[in-house]
């Protein structure tokens, strides 16, 4: 038995460890179990920087001191700014040589720290002397826990656990002399690990046969129960909502209009993924950089949708580049947020406030994501094309392999032909224009003169813009054009981009000196990449809008070769006239022309070959074939991740004050010093190699999620921060336990977690409350008892959905329209909810599946404290509203749940009292007590015919239906 002093908080456990920070936890152990306390000790413990003075810096000295003002130089973020021998803000050894500790003393008040302007109450005696100690002791700076790699730690030995986790817990429990709870009884928990893992509740047979079994054999039934649980498709299901929650899954774009967008096949493939157990690095990698993954599957492909779940605004007006640099850096935060539980955007204005991360770390990592090929356009290119039907899946997905093939083997053999030719720059031209003015200067760029036309004044869409070019004197034929796209401001472009163009239609002609004008018929235009948005051969249809483009920014000068069908002998004094037409425009205000166009040609009998090449004419007739079939393929379009071509790379620099307008000096992709193996790297893939290679965050982020959704509360409480600013974790030992065995003993296996934790004892305690733990324990983050928590807004809906039969159990597909309160749909533009019928499919499908539209949240999922999926919901807080209530008795769903369960009631052969009590045992996993059951036959009375029907509204709205 504890003595009654080792039984106080202030005395526990940890009171001890605060004292003698050295010592090991088993002999702690020993000390509290004979009685021994802190206050017994007169020696005071060193004091802890992480621990102690870390806490005093951020609430008080972070605002002068942090990662923003850096007043003085000083910031209390990083240590070499603080001690010797670049810092002098701390002296070790020696507070009263330390400005740091001299100015928390000051009764001047021009000199007191910190200012009275800033906190007019200066910091209490025990903060100041904390500093004090610190600094006497020799100042030593600890980094902050999360930052340190986890360690396996020792298991303590508890007699009679067998689970390690168990043993932490129980640990620290007798250190605190708190007795664990009685295990729940097998229903409960049958009842709870069905919900968490499955998001339903388990069917009366599953409940007889678990209870035959544990009867039978004991412990193993529990684990035998868990794994059929795993192996549900519905596992994949409930699982999917949680990660969703963190990606900010929508079926809308979330800005503007909010129109619907194809994503769902990304919500499919998450299931699949979870159902699957796919370890949590590959499942990282795919959706992170799936698309660099060597020869990438559809799936692969598919997973990259999750970089592409970012809000895009396609109104007319909008600056596209705007939205796309808030998409990379949305992807920047959500990563951090998702993956690392670091409040990574605090760095986009300035140096994180709190943690050890600079502006320019923050853009380092920004520059992972701003070489995808997305713009903010209403198509979303790049998408994925997908068969609508799924038996036309594998036929579609061959065809868009070969087609993307063929195109890089044409393109690759076309830029080998056309690489030795020898281009003579137009030196001299005139240009005109439909409808704007144009002018012609010379310019020298690297070493060679041309002539370049430039648009002036302000210029309208569908406009035709006609060059007249002199043709160098020793040139004997024509062999091809090659024609440059240039930004007005060739240096300034490559940060700040300009509106691109889409050439619509090119026509080449040579003009005799006596205005005879001879057509020369294109056979090619090559664009400088193999794979453009648009199909740069098109610009030689006059019908067409599309064609070659810079599509829809330019950043760098874009050429394309012009490529004659036929050989073009010149004839003595002839002229060139190149003619393009711009029928494009973005946002229905930004015409998408050439701001500044120059020519080159070359007399090289080999470019016009090209259109006699057979090798090249049969590739293209393969292409048109495979691209006219697949076009028969009735598709939809999931947008995706794409990487520019290496020439076509977009440069990245650190905005100032985080404005895209006032750009600094250009960075490089790379990850923070401060976290795991800080440095240069180059692609997405190599992001996702330093998030698994020695990361001290990674690991913990994701069992420390798991563990929330289980237990209610995560080991760490600030799931979304595990920075200086976040909470400490209960149990740091148990949750690098947890993060180290994940890793390495269970190959980042998420059923293996799920499976360790929901057999322990700390899951399956009762979750009845305790009185002696209200005070000392409310949150009950001692885990003394069992889990008790309100249910998830979707498993609260499809559990009762399931147990009275109505649920729609299908897998997968389109989202769906779920019974809405009246009034409740108002969305700004067309976008039609049409719920079915009665009894029609889709109609009761799970809430993973219901359309989820950002700037109009399904009303039973928000009353439930689901997120509108905006941004990254680390975790869900939960509320408690009469608004709850009101959805639960009133939402058409509720009364149809009523009269099914009504039915179900009365098809059970037997008493008033067995139907009732079937319906009990249904929704509560339980049988009622001989009262409960007398109460609800007595209600069934007392309204006769519909007794049932009031009984089942009850059954539907007891709070312990809401909670596991």
């Amino acid at each position: 038995m504890l003595s009654q002093e080792a039984s106080t908080a202030s005395d526990s456990i940890d009171s001890l460890r605060d004292r003698f920070v050295r010592l090991p936890l088993a002999l702690l152990d020993s000390l509290v179990a004979f009685g021994v306390t802190a206050s017994a000790w007169a020696v005071e413990p060193p004091v802890d920087f992480e621990r102690d003075v870390r806490p005093i810096l951020n609430e008080h000295c972070a605002g002068c001191h942090g990662g923003v003002k850096q007043a003085g130089g000083v910031s209390f973020i990083w240590a070499e700014q603080v001690l010797p021998p670049d810092g002098w803000a701390a002296i070790p050894g020696d507070p009263d040589a330390s400005p740091m500790f001299t100015r928390l003393r000051e009764t001047d008040p021009d000199l007191r720290m910190p200012p009275p302007e800033e906190h007019p109450q200066p910091l209490s005696d025990d903060e100041v002397e904390t500093i004090r100690r610190w600094i006497a002791e020799g100042a030593s700076w600890r980094q902050h826990w999360s930052l340190a790699m986890p360690q396996r730690p020792t298991v303590p030995p508890v007699a009679e656990v067998t689970s390690p986790i168990d043993a932490f817990i129980d640990a620290r429990l007798a250190a605190e002399g708190i007795e664990p709870s009685m295990p729940a009884s097998p229903d409960r928990w049958l009842r709870r690990a069905t919900l968490d893992l499955t998001g339903l509740l388990p069917s009366p047979s599953d409940r007889e046969s678990f209870l035959a079994d544990v009867a039978t054999r004991g412990e193993a039934a529990y684990a035998a129960a868990v794994d059929r649980l795993l192996a549900s498709p519905h596992y994949g299901q409930r699982w999917a909502s949680v990660w969703l929650d963190q990606i900010r899954y929508a079926d809308s774009k979330g800005l503007g209009h909010d129109f619907y967008r194809t994503m769902w096949p990304y919500r499919d493939w998450v299931v699949d993924a979870l159902n699957a157990d796919l370890p949590y690095d590959e499942f990282t990698r795919k959706q992170l950089a799936g698309d660099l993954l060597e020869n990438p599957t559809e799936a692969d492909l598919i997973a990259t949708a999750a970089q592409r779940l970012t809000a895009t605004n396609d109104e007319g007006g909008t600056d596209d580049e705007q939205f796309r640099v808030e998409a990379v850096l949305d992807r920047t935060n959500t990563t951090w947020q998702v993956w690392q539980a670091m409040s990574f955007g605090c760095a986009q204005c300035h140096d994180h406030p709190y943690d050890p991360i600079t502006q320019s770390e923050y853009y380092e990592f920004v520059a992972f994501f701003n070489s995808t090929r997305d713009v903010d356009l209403r198509d979303d290119k790049p998408t994925l094309e997908l068969a609508v039907d799924p038996a036309e899946s594998e036929r579609l997905a061959g065809l868009r392999r070969t087609i993307h093939d063929l195109d890089q083997t044409r393109w690759d053999e076309l830029a080998r032909r056309l690489a030795p030719v020898d281009w003579q720059p137009i030196e001299a031209m005139d240009a005109k224009s439909n409808k704007v003015g144009m002018k012609v200067e010379a310019v020298t760029r690297n070493g060679v003169t041309q002539a370049e036309a430039i648009t002036d004044g302000t210029v309208p869409r569908n406009i035709t813009v006609t060059l007249d070019a002199t043709l160098p004197p020793s040139l004997e034929r024509l062999g091809g054009a090659r024609l440059t796209a240039l930004p007005r401001d060739v240096s300034a472009a490559l940060a700040n981009p300009e509106w691109g163009f889409v050439l619509s239609h090119v026509t080449v002609e040579l003009v005799g000196a006596d205005g005879n004008v001879r057509l020369v018929e294109l056979a090619e235009v090559v664009p400088d990449e193999p794979h453009p948005f648009l199909r740069a051969d098109k610009s030689r249809n006059a019908s067409n809008d599309d064609g070659w483009s810079a599509f829809t920014r330019i950043h760098r000068p874009r050429s394309a070769v012009l490529v004659p069908k036929h050989e073009q002998p010149l004839r003595g004094g002839e002229s060139l006239r190149v003619t393009m037409r711009f029928g494009q425009v973005a946002h229905g205000s930004f015409p998408l022309y050439i701001h500044r166009a120059a020519l080159a040609v070359t007399d090289d009998p080999s470019v016009q070959a090209i259109a006699e090449d057979a090798e090249l004419a049969d590739l293209r007739v393969r292409r048109e074939a495979a691209s006219s079939e697949r076009y028969a393929i009735e598709r939809h379009f999931l947008p995706v991740m794409q990487e520019l071509d290496e020439p076509h790379r977009r440069p990245t620099h650190r905005f100032e004050r985080g404005n895209m307008l006032d750009k600094a000096e250009e960075v490089f992709a790379g990850t923070p010093q401060q976290y795991g193996r800080g440095g240069e790297r180059r692609s997405r893939a190599d992001l996702v190699d330093w998030l698994f290679d020695q990361n001290p965050l990674t690991a913990r982020v994701a069992v420390n999620r798991v563990w929330a959704r289980l237990f209610g509360l995560g080991l760490v409480l600030t799931e979304e921060d595990f920075g200086s600013t976040g909470t400490r974790p209960s149990h740091p030992d148990l949750l690098d336990w947890l993060a180290v065995s994940y890793e390495n003993d269970w190959g980042w296996s998420q059923k293996r977690l799920l499976r360790e934790l929901v057999l322990s004892d700390a899951y399956r305690r009762s979750s009845a409350v305790r009185p002696e733990l209200r005070q000392r324990d409310p949150m009950n983050r001692l885990l003394a008892s069992g889990p008790r928590h309100r249910l998830p807004a979707e498993t609260i809906r499809d559990s009762v959905l399931h147990a009275v039969g109505l649920l729609d159990e299908t897998l997968g597909g389109r989202p769906v329209h779920p019974p809405l309160p009246p009034g409740a749909w108002q969305p700004f533009s067309p976008d039609p909810w049409e719920t079915p019928k009665k009894g029609e499919p889709n109609r009761h499908r799970r809430g993973l599946y219901a359309y989820v539209k950002r700037t109009i949240p399904f009303p039973m999922f928000a009353s439930f404290d689901a997120p509108s999926r905006e941004f990254c919901a680390s975790r869900r807080v939960r509320s408690n509203t009469p608004l709850q209530s009101l959805m639960t008795l009133n939402d058409e769903t509720w009364v149809e749940a009523g009269d099914a369960l009504a039915s179900r009631m009365a098809a059970v052969e037997g008493t008033r009292e067995e139907q009732i009590a079937w319906g009990f045992a249904a929704i509560l996993s339980r049988e009622p007590s001989e009262t409960e059951l007398q109460r609800l036959v007595e209600l069934a009375k007392r309204f006769g015919d519909g007794g049932l029907r009031r009984v089942a509204t009850v059954l539907l709205n007891l709070d312990e239906g809401f909670v596991k």
